[in-house]
């Protein structure tokens, strides 16, 4: 199944944009998981994909907090796919991409091996980088063009022909989506810039939206401007906000309630 196809089915499904970011902390894990469990931390995202399964479209894996542990992370992580419901979509946030030959290595280790619907990549190397993982054409990919940090201007708004990189990054993104499976990374912590690129890309390529929640992005205007006319086309994504919204044994409940509100919160202004 192609990936907009089985985005379309369970935001429809679900009647949900919103991603849950599966990043797991120990230092901000609940501490009986920890006395209790032999596999904290594969407890801790059942736990909460149970708990949220039934209010998201996709759950994204922050490759950095796996790799972390090693071979016991990747473990964790191959698990952790493997639990999500198919109907649900998995993206791998890694940021991946290097020259043409090795980006191929990453594009088959993700889409193959890891079986993600979705991948974060940079666009930095230009379109040798990007292409082999647009070649898995039932899969997406979502390039890096404005970032949620707060010296993400440091190179992003840096003036290229006049106008700042990231703008020119989004027109090589909607160059790059001949078929149909290349979308964005914008953060929503800047709401203007957002407006600008949804603009630039029309109303068929998606948006990864990270910066809800402990990054401070207003939902409202993350709505108004980074969905298209059908108020589709964005994956609006909290992770620590949501994962870590309790810190006892109740945090799955916590996490569900902090999931619902959300899915609400943005449903208002869809």
């Amino acid at each position: 199944m192609k990936f907009m196809d089985k985005f379309r089915m369970i935001v429809e499904k679900n009647n949900s944009l919103v991603s849950v970011g599966l990043d797991i902390d120990k230092q901000r894990m609940p501490i009986f998981l920890f006395e209790e469990e032999k596999d904290p931390f594969f407890v801790f995202n059942k736990s909460i994909i149970d708990a949220t399964k039934d209010s998201v479209c996709a759950y994204k894996i922050n490759m950095a907090f796996y790799e972390l542990y090693g071979t016991k992370g990747f473990d964790i992580l191959e698990r952790t796919i493997e639990y999500i419901p198919k109907e649900v979509l998995v993206i791998i946030d890694g940021k991946r991409n290097d020259i043409g030959n090795t980006a191929k290595m990453y594009a088959k280790g993700l889409f193959e091996n890891l079986k993600a619907d979705a991948v974060t990549i940079n666009p930095y190397l230009g379109f040798d980088g990007v292409k082999p993982f647009l070649d898995y054409t039932n899969k997406y990919s979502f390039v890096l063009c404005r970032t949620s940090n707060k010296s993400a201007g440091d190179l992003q708004n840096i003036k290229s022909g006049n106008v700042p990189l990231y703008e020119n990054v989004a027109k090589k993104i909607k160059g790059w989506n001949s078929n149909g499976n290349c979308g964005a990374v914008v953060g929503a912590t800047y709401p203007e810039e957002l407006r600008k690129i949804r603009t630039i890309l029309g109303e068929d390529i998606t948006l990864l939206i990270p910066g809800i929640g402990q990054q401070g992005g207003n939902i409202e205007k993350t709505v108004k401007y980074g969905t298209n006319k059908e108020k589709m086309m964005a994956i609006i994504n909290s992770s620590r906000g949501i994962i870590f919204a309790g810190e006892d044994r109740d945090f799955a409940d916590k996490a569900r309630n902090t999931t619902i509100l959300l899915k609400k919160s943005i449903n208002r202004y869809r």
